[in-house]
């Protein structure tokens, strides 16, 4: 059976009542989850650009655009919303042959439910199935190795989990994989080098695109098939030939999403325990001028994403110092925490940083790469003045999947993101509904605690 089909009649015949309470409870936390990243990234220039794009589209039926005060196209409400839950670098990862950041497909679930009139438990079915899809993937090929960007994968996941939640039927789905995998392929130079705003809208646009694919399988259009085997086809121009196992709750496999992580930092996550073990020595450096030489042994993957351009060690913009191994672990290092400040403009010039920055070599380390995807292994080794030489490392990071955060860390990840956007009532009243998500009938009272932003994006 071609991919396309398999994966449409899996999308067709999966249904909320073949998930397990496991599967479920970790679909509310990872809305939360996202909701939280949404929240901290509210008043960003990029957000506000799609935000403007949106306000002159109005649709029926319609989706909301977090931050808008009318609803407009859902390809459009997914691109805003993806860039809201994307932008930071704070939601969830998968890590693998191909690493990916799943809760990216929550921007369509949500505007395509909120269309169709769909309740929580079509949204957390669909959720389960775009992860499912998304993820099985990037175990199977790492595309980036050959110049295409994880979120190629997007367009498969998000189209078939806009297809489930719109009703159609396995053709209807396989017609919409068809739709959005051929248009959709996306360069690595979104990740790579000095790194623009774009990086934070290249999965929002698989969605935009997923959805609109949807949109026209609906109506009966067809696509190219078969879109993975055919002779101009994915294996061919971008994966190579690859197969997928059992996917989730076929044949007792356990669903994708339990196999993700939530992040503790804001930080791209193959830093996340070069952070964590940095906190852990800052006690013992004291002064972090006594350093004369810092040295981080690594995995291939985290020195090739974030270790070894050149821009890495003088960041210009947020989304570079993000996606740098060094400048996140330096201003650990220094601050004791790694925050949405830390990559404020203010940090990114700060020469005392800069100079630590400096100090710190990348190092490729075989036996830590034999360790990865499991856990994200970083060693530190930071020599001080006096002749000590200190050492630190950590493979599973809090939020990892073999070191999970809990239910109130999850809330209060949101919290500490809400605040100053959000009364404590309003608040609660989201996690409410978010823990109760499979209760809901709709998505209309969710949308409408989030506040409405009126920046003139000209204005920014």
């Amino acid at each position: 059976m071609p991919l396309a089909d398999r994966l449409a009649d899996y999308a067709a015949q999966l249904t909320f009542e073949k998930l397990d309470a496991r599967t479920v409870h970790e679909v509310r936390r990872r809305l939360i989850d996202s909701l939280a990243c949404a929240l901290g990234a509210y008043d960003a220039h990029a957000p506000n650009v799609a935000r403007a794009i949106c306000r002159r589209v109005q649709s029926q039926p319609g989706a909301s655009f977090l931050g808008g005060e009318r609803q407009t196209l859902p390809a459009l409400a997914a691109f805003a919303n993806g860039i809201l839950f994307r932008y930071l670098d704070f939601n969830d990862t998968y890590l693998s042959k191909e690493p990916a950041h799943p809760s990216d497909n929550f921007a369509a679930v949500l505007a395509v439910a909120q269309a169709a009139g769909r309740g929580g438990k079509d949204v957390i079915t669909a959720a389960v199935l775009a992860y499912e899809i998304q993820c099985r993937m990037c175990d199977a090929a790492s595309i980036r190795a050959n110049g295409w960007d994880h979120v190629t994968y997007g367009a498969f996941s998000t189209s078939a989990a806009a297809s489930k939640l719109l009703g159609l039927s396995a053709d209807r789905i396989r017609q919409a994989m068809n739709l959005a995998g051929t248009p959709n392929v996306t360069l690595r130079q979104t990740r790579a080098g000095e790194l623009s705003e774009w990086k934070g809208c290249a999965f929002a646009n698989a969605s935009r695109n997923g959805v609109f694919a949807s949109m026209l399988a609906a109506e009966g259009l067809t696509g190219p098939a078969p879109i993975f085997e055919g002779e101009m086809g994915f294996f061919k121009q971008v994966s190579g030939p690859f197969d997928l196992p059992e996917l989730g709750g076929v044949n007792g496999a356990d669903f994708m999403i339990n196999k993700t992580s939530i992040k503790f930092w804001p930080a791209e996550y193959h830093s996340q325990s070069a952070i964590h073990a940095a906190l852990e020595l800052r006690p013992k450096i004291g002064d972090p001028a006594q350093i004369q030489s810092f040295d981080i042994y690594s995995f291939d993957a985290a020195v090739d994403i974030i270790g070894k351009d050149p821009e890495k060690w003088r960041p210009k913009t947020r989304e570079t110092a993000d996606h740098s191994l060094p400048y996140c672990t330096a201003v650990a290092l220094i601050d004791g925490d790694v925050t949405l400040k830390s990559f404020s403009d203010a940090r990114l010039k700060d020469e005392s940083l800069l100079g630590l920055v400096a100090k710190i070599k990348v190092l490729r380390d075989p036996a830590l790469t034999a360790r990865y995807p499991r856990g994200i292994p970083n060693r530190l080794v930071v020599k001080l003045a006096n002749g000590q030489t200190l050492t630190a490392e950590n493979e599973f990071p809090r939020g990892h999947d073999q070191n999970p955060m809990s239910d109130s860390e999850v809330e209060a990840k949101f919290r500490r993101m809400a605040d100053g956007r959000m009364d404590t009532a309003t608040q609660n009243r989201v996690l409410e509904l978010c823990w109760k998500l499979d209760e809901q009938p709709d998505l209309n009272e969710l949308f409408r605690l989030f506040p409405i932003v009126r920046v003139p994006v000209t204005e920014q």
